[in-house]
């Protein structure tokens, strides 16, 4: 079944025209998509390698999990139906924070243009690697790491590790964390 996707404007407005995903990506057009950075109860993130048949960086690992909003989603409804889909985690919003929103764009190929609006989140999970279940063609594995290994692996520029392109999540990751890591230890 062909997904579809409401074409933005610049400034993130809908325009009232649906696409099918991948004329939207062939076209460069503007669409939604949520990043939610899942953290456990040890302040650990999980990180997702993405599956090798995926149309945009395959086999990498990704410090975030979520997806593009089909046409008519809110940014919630893309939270919870990735999150069901990729993982079959129930979300519960009370867990869910939501960060803010940046506009990226990327250009993967010829043909495939990246030009987004990403609603990012922050998910408080107490679940294990072992309570999850991942979709194999969207994910070939998960795991947590600690917040400083996540950090050296990032300024170490691990090679498989989606970076790029990303830059601006990730400080803003960062941020939150280092902020959350304050709050903790003046407690």
């Amino acid at each position: 079944m062909e997904e579809y996707f409401d074409v933005l404007d610049e400034k993130g407005n809908k325009t009232g025209k649906t696409k099918p995903r991948k004329e939207v990506h062939k076209d460069g057009d503007w669409h939604k998509a949520v990043h939610v950075w899942i953290i456990n109860d040890k302040n650990e993130v999980l990180l997702q390698r993405r599956s090798k048949t995926k149309d945009s960086n395959p086999n990498k690992i990704s410090i975030f999990n979520g997806g593009h909003l089909s046409a008519g989603d809110t940014s919630i409804d893309g939270v919870k139906r990735e999150l069901k889909e990729e993982l079959n985690l129930e979300v519960n919003e009370k867990n869910l924070k939501f960060i803010k929103t940046i506009k990226r764009s990327a250009k993967y190929t010829q043909t495939y243009k990246n030009n987004e609006f990403n609603d990012l989140y922050i998910l408080k999970i107490k679940e294990k690697i072992s309570d999850m279940t991942y979709q194999k063609e969207e994910i070939s594995e998960i795991f947590f790491v600690s917040y400083n290994k996540l950090k050296e692996m990032v300024k170490n520029k691990e090679p498989d590790l989606l970076i790029d392109t990303f830059e601006e999540e990730i400080e803003i990751l960062f941020f939150y964390l280092d902020k959350e890591t304050r709050n903790d230890n003046c407690k």
